[in-house]
């Protein structure tokens, strides 16, 4: 290459004639260039540009160069023929002299065939004449060069009449902002110009994320409605393919009513071609027996002819004779009489057919066959009451129907023997209300559907289920704290239900209704809720299945004004009896049946007898006495819980906490699972014991207390006793709760104990 540039002259530098001669010639393919390039390098050359065309390595192993695109080769052609001093290759780069050339919009080398053309153009030809050839090159090449390279550069005006060497660019800055007028990008810089100025913008990034969240906006969409378009003609198949089996039907109902009109008209046929015989037949045969009697008297009477003609020929006493006795011949023959009548007249009757039958099958061919069975939809949520469920079905869109009828029963239960009666009911929707039925219950539908031409069949069996019952709440068992209440009830269904569900209304100022909110998806009949401190609650309980909620339930009423809790029943000991409210216990003068309670696993039945008089002293009767113990129902809520215990000053009793497992058959503070306050009173003495696995402190109580506050602290493990009535702390118990317990409550003597709770905590008790 550098040898042929130092060979080949500048252009524009010649000083031969103007006028000069070239020949048009392919830059790259023409068999018949002029030899301007060395021949190494036009081998090189023309090898790259093979290689180029049909994708394959040049010779040579120079694979590198006979890749570089139309660019790197123009610009290389530049350089070999000097034209990298003119910086403008413009009007500035002609002479004055030299003529303006107009080419075409593509450069020569791109024309294949083009004609030869006179260039004239000013420069110095003595280099070009000592290679060997006219020039060193012609006006055209030079030409073509200008326009292979204006091509590769893009710098070039609209005439191609001067071309400006691109200049190398520094690197522009790339945009960061988006201009949401606009919808371009756009640099930062530009935001201030007038043509962004007041436009709306935003970090190239952000509008970014929004494009991509539209597109995926839009995707989903896309899909969604692809999922539609997919459903749609699921549906139009499945519209297609009943159309095409009613339609198949039909004509099937339409090919046998033919057929049967067809089998009427062959068997009418043979009816009356065969009684049309029989009637030919009986005419022809009285006709022919009548013909043969015809014949047999004109024969009779031709051979009397004759006879009578030939006794005429006969003397005349032969003719005497035989006179006589044809005389008597004729007279017998004549006596005979002759049936000249026709029996049967040769007049055919009119056979009147009946197309009677006929007619009636043609009536009964009908355009509009029997419907299809109708396809009975499976329960919706939330369409059965308690006593009513919604049956909904469909048919075919293109069956005709006049009426449906539905039939149901109470789905079996299993029981051998048993029958259930089935209802059936005739309607004209695709729907029905049945009603009058057994709450919580299931019962089986299936559906016919009807027209002129007949019923379809049956439809599939489907089951539907009524709502269940409103459930019962257990109002005596309710317990709750500042935080949280447990509600209790009972199901009122005899078959499961699958869930229930309570809501909450809290009255936010007497007469005011307040804002109801729900516990949903509650498996078993009770349900610890979440509340608001010292509020009103007004709670309902509803009872869920596949048919839809039941009503609500009797309402309850929740105050989260300290902790609540009522005396369990189950745990009372047979001599201690539960009021009606839960709240008091009484131990009666009368005595129970005689003989040791049966041991229990929920009821205390401690028995204590006369060997326990070393520890025990208050006896009550001769076997011994009970310790008589009931437990109350705490809410199993981490926290604070207080709760007040009524009492009379000479009353032998115990209160305190217990753990749910403590042993039925010991008195309280003896083990390790209890912790309680004992009063004994005997002789004008009091005495107290805070008992906890059978050890207490020496602590004396000056001024009998007459109601007992208890705290039971689950924070700090915790458990104290307070005189109410003159604010005195009388005891704390440090215990290791490891789980929850419960307020318990014991007699020793004929008395009664009442709680108090749901009660506010007194201020001297926070402090503990």
């Amino acid at each position: 290459m550098e040898e042929g540039a130092g060979e080949a002259p500048g252009l524009g530098r010649s000083a031969a004639s103007k006028d000069f001669r070239f020949y048009h010639m392919d830059l790259y393919d023409s068999e018949d260039r002029l030899q301007i390039f060395p021949e190494e390098s036009t081998r090189m050359r023309r090898e790259g540009v093979q290689a180029e065309m049909t994708h394959e390595p040049m010779r040579g192993g120079v694979k590198g160069k006979a890749q570089r695109d139309l660019g790197e080769e123009v610009d290389e052609l530049v350089h070999l023929y000097g034209l990298e001093d003119d910086h403008e290759l413009g009007d500035e780069f002609i002479e004055e002299n030299t003529p303006r050339i107009e080419v075409s919009e593509y450069p020569s080398y791109m024309m294949m065939g083009s004609e030869q053309r006179d260039w004239g153009l000013t420069g110095e030809v003595a280099q070009g004449e000592d290679l060997g050839f006219t020039g060193w090159g012609s006006a055209g090449q030079c030409r073509d060069l200008q326009e292979a390279y204006r091509y590769s550069h893009g710098r070039a005006s609209e005439e191609y009449e001067c071309y400006v060497i691109p200049e190398e660019e520094d690197e522009e800055e790339a945009a960061d902002i988006f201009c949401i007028t606009c919808k371009t990008p756009i640099r930062a810089s530009e935001k201030d110009q007038d043509e962004h100025k007041q436009h709306e913008v935003t970090p190239l990034s952000t509008a970014l994320e929004n494009a991509k969240d539209e597109i995926h906006k839009n995707m989903f969409k896309l899909e969604k409605q692809i999922i539609e378009m997919e459903n749609f003609a699921s549906h139009l198949e499945e519209v297609f393919i009943t159309v095409e089996e009613n339609f198949g039907r039909q004509e099937q109902n339409f090919e046998s009513h033919y057929n049967e009109i067809l089998e009427t008209l062959a068997q009418k046929y043979e009816e009356k071609i065969q009684a049309l015989g029989e009637k030919k037949k009986e005419k022809l045969e009285a006709l022919y027996e009548q013909l043969v009697n015809c014949g047999e008297n004109l024969d009779t009477c031709k051979e009397l002819m004759e006879t009578i003609e030939e006794m005429c020929h006969e003397e005349k006493v032969d003719f005497i004779k035989d006179a006589v006795a044809m005389a008597d011949r004729l007279g017998k023959f004549l006596k005979t009489k002759t049936d000249v009548e026709i029996s049967a007249q040769p007049d055919f009757e009119d056979q009147t057919l009946d197309f009677s039958d006929v007619e009636k099958l043609m009536g009964s061919i009908n355009t509009i066959p029997a419907p299809s069975a109708p396809v009975i939809n499976p329960q919706a949520p939330n369409s059965a009451t308690g006593s009513s469920v919604r049956v909904c079905w469909s048919l075919y869109s293109d069956d005709t129907v006049e009426s449906y009828q539905l039939s149901y029963r109470p789905v079996q239960d299993g029981s051998p023997g048993k029958e259930q009666t089935e209802f059936t009911m005739t309607i004209k929707e695709t729907y029905c209300s049945v009603t009058n039925l057994l709450p919580n219950t299931q019962y089986e539908f299936w559906v016919t559907a009807q027209n002129r031409a007949g019923l379809s069949p049956t439809s599939e069996r489907a089951v539907y289920m009524t709502a269940p019952c409103p459930p019962i709440i257990k109002r005596k068992e309710i317990r709750s704290c500042e935080e949280a209440a447990l509600i209790s009830w009972e199901s009122g269904n005899l078959n499961p239900v699958d869930s229930y569900t309570v809501e909450l209304t809290q009255a936010e100022a007497p007469g005011a209704s307040g804002v109801t909110e729900s516990v949903v998806g509650i498996p078993t009949c009770e349900c610890l809720v979440q509340l608001q401190p010292r509020q009103n609650y007004t709670i309902y309980v509803r009872a869920l299945n596949v048919g839809g909620p039941s009503t609500r339930s009797e309402p309850a009423t929740v105050h989260t004004t300290g902790s609540y809790f009522p005396l369990n029943e189950h745990t009372c000991h047979p001599w201690l009896t539960v009021s009606e409210d839960g709240l008091t216990v009484v131990r009666s003068e009368r005595r129970g049946p005689a003989g040791e309670p049966v041991p229990s696993d929920t009821q205390f039945t401690r028995w204590i007898t006369s060997k326990d008089l070393l520890v025990c002293s208050n006896l009550d009767g001769e076997n011994g006495y009970r310790c008589a113990t009931v437990m109350g129902n705490l809410i199993p809520v981490r926290g604070r819980h207080y709760w007040e215990v009524e009492v009379d000053e000479r009353l032998d009793y115990t209160v305190g906490v217990a753990f749910e497992d403590v042993p039925r058959q010991e008195d309280l503070g003896a083990n390790h699972l209890s912790w309680c306050m004992r009063h004994t009173f005997a002789s004008s003495r009091h005495k107290y014991e805070f008992l906890h696995n059978k050890m207490t402190p020496d602590i004396r109580i000056t001024v009998p207390p007459k109601k007992i506050g208890i705290l039971l602290d689950y924070e700090n493990a915790k458990l104290s006793f307070f005189n109410v009535d003159i604010s005195q702390h009388l005891y704390t118990f440090s215990c290791q709760l490891h789980q929850f317990v419960h307020p318990c409550f014991s007699l020793e003597k004929p008395g009664c104990l009442k709680i108090h709770n749901g009660i506010s905590m007194p201020k001297q008790v926070t402090f503990y």
